[in-house]
């Protein structure tokens, strides 16, 4: 222990350690790069183990940064994950649970799907408005849908563009789940066409940049949510060829290889110009997806299931995470994480302090740094609608370390199963270990109720 000889010596000290020490109010707070693609696989990128497809830009990413090997989105389908992540609140919470329009109803005798909010709803304070207070500059560019059209090219209302949830540009964002083409003419209210042929995320990447470069003196956010890989499938012609042969597992349709690889391209260019602009070092960047693979294009396995399921290839999606001077490279966490983790991660960051919201996500700082002890916690998921294919079961789960307990909403069954051993989801455990199951179902119903969850109803009796 050091003992002061005096206060004048005390205070020298003092005055060396504090100017030594950097803090978010005394130095330039860190840049915020969030990429979402959108129904992009756990297994649809090479670093994830996919042989089909070339990813080097994003490999390189996850080389020089953490890859997340459990990383969640909030709910399996786009539109709540979205609302997630700008809120931090989970989807129940949200009343956000299915993607917009959220209006498919069975036809057959099946529960009624929950009711769910159009929009998120004013009260909300979004990630970008908190950034604003401390001097970011916000810009968001791709996928918004989590608003309903009021006009052509999927205009969306004032109060529910991006504009008006703290952002300071909004390009692209509208009510679509996927463009009406990839290709110029976009056909998209608040994307201007370019040339005719101009590729649409080489196109939002552009736009990227030309924000990067005009704020670059001061603290910038910025909300990429490709559209790729949605449907449409369209590709330049020359990866189109190039993938022509492609096809087996890992990869179910020859066109969506190359539109990762197109993606990937889009990448490689912001990743770079991140560095010829010259704020490489003081940005964190975050690459990540919506929600599962689609089925009819992706091929999922080892994950069972795909977008639109509460098993793992529903729900499980990359993550990688690259922050100079602040993430070691080369990292592999097997922590699991949650789309809501985002946003008291960017206050963390920026040097903010969470209001008296409720928080559904923790900050992963401490995961990133790899210091202290990241709080041990479960997710919860909650996916009372239909998706668009009306194959799913409604139901809610729960991730509880190496375990995952799923509730089918329509019999109250129950399913467990254990990840480490079981990844794919082949063996039930509800009867080896019904205490177990009974624990977390009882966990579930306790979130649910704390969350004010909106559940289905009993089937349409005109229907049965």
């Amino acid at each position: 222990m050091i003992h002061f000889q005096s206060n004048r010596l005390r205070l020298v000290l003092i005055l060396i350690c504090s100017f030594g020490q950097s803090s978010v109010e005394g130095a330039k707070r860190p840049n915020i790069l969030f990429v979402m693609a959108d129904d992009l696989g756990w297994m649809d990128l090479a670093c994830q183990g996919n042989k089909l497809v070339d990813t080097p830009n994003i490999d390189r990413l996850a080389s020089q940064g953490m890859r997340f090997t459990s990383a969640y989105a909030a709910a399996p389908v786009c539109s709540p994950t979205r609302a997630a992540v700008l809120t931090g609140q989970a989807p129940a919470r949200v009343r956000m649970t299915s993607h917009l329009p959220g209006n498919f109803f069975p036809k057959d005798n099946r529960p009624q799907p929950a009711n769910m909010l159009p929009a998120i709803e004013s009260h909300h304070l979004t990630i970008a408005e908190r950034l604003k207070e401390v001097g970011y500059a916000n810009a968001f560019l791709g996928k918004w849908h989590i608003a309903p059209s009021v006009g052509p090219k999927g205009k969306v209302a004032a109060e529910h563009s991006p504009l008006n949830q703290g952002f300071d540009i909004n390009i692209g964002g509208a009510s679509y789940g996927g463009p009406p083409s990839f290709f110029s003419p976009y056909r998209i209210s608040t994307l201007p066409d370019g040339k005719p042929g101009e590729y649409l995320p080489d196109r939002l990447v552009d736009e990227t940049i030309n924000f990067i470069r005009g704020n670059k003196s001061q603290p910038w956010m910025v909300h990429l949510w490709f559209y790729t890989v949605h449907w449409p499938m369209q590709a330049p012609d020359a990866l189109l060829k190039k993938y022509k042969n492609r096809k087996g597992p890992g990869l179910n349709d020859t066109r969506y290889g190359a539109m990762i690889e197109a993606m990937d391209i889009a990448m490689g260019r912001l990743l770079d110009s991140l560095k010829s602009i010259g704020v490489d070092d003081e940005t964190l960047v975050i690459f990540t997806s919506d929600n599962g693979g689609f089925a009819g294009v992706s091929d999922c396995r080892p994950l069972r299931e795909s977008k639109g399921h509460l098993y793992e290839g529903g729900i499980r999606v990359p993550m990688i995470v690259r922050w100079p001077g602040q993430v070691n490279p080369g990292v592999v966490c097997h922590e699991p994480v949650v789309s809501m983790d985002f946003y008291p991660t960017f206050l963390d960051v920026a040097g903010l302090k969470p209001t008296g919201k409720p928080l559904d996500g923790e900050s992963l700082v401490s995961l990133f740094k790899q210091t202290g002890k990241f709080k041990k916690r479960d997710l919860y998921f909650h996916f009372p609608n239909y998706a668009w294919h009306m194959d799913n079961r409604l139901g809610g789960a729960v991730r509880s370390g190496d375990y995952k307990m799923i509730r089918n909403y329509d019999d109250q069954s129950v399913e467990l199963y254990d990840l480490k051993s079981d990844l794919s989801e082949t063996k039930n455990l509800v009867n080896q270990q019904p205490q177990l199951a009974n624990q977390l179902n009882i966990k579930l119903t306790e979130w649910l109720k704390e969350t004010d969850a909106l559940m289905p109803s009993p089937p349409n009796p005109t229907e049965q």
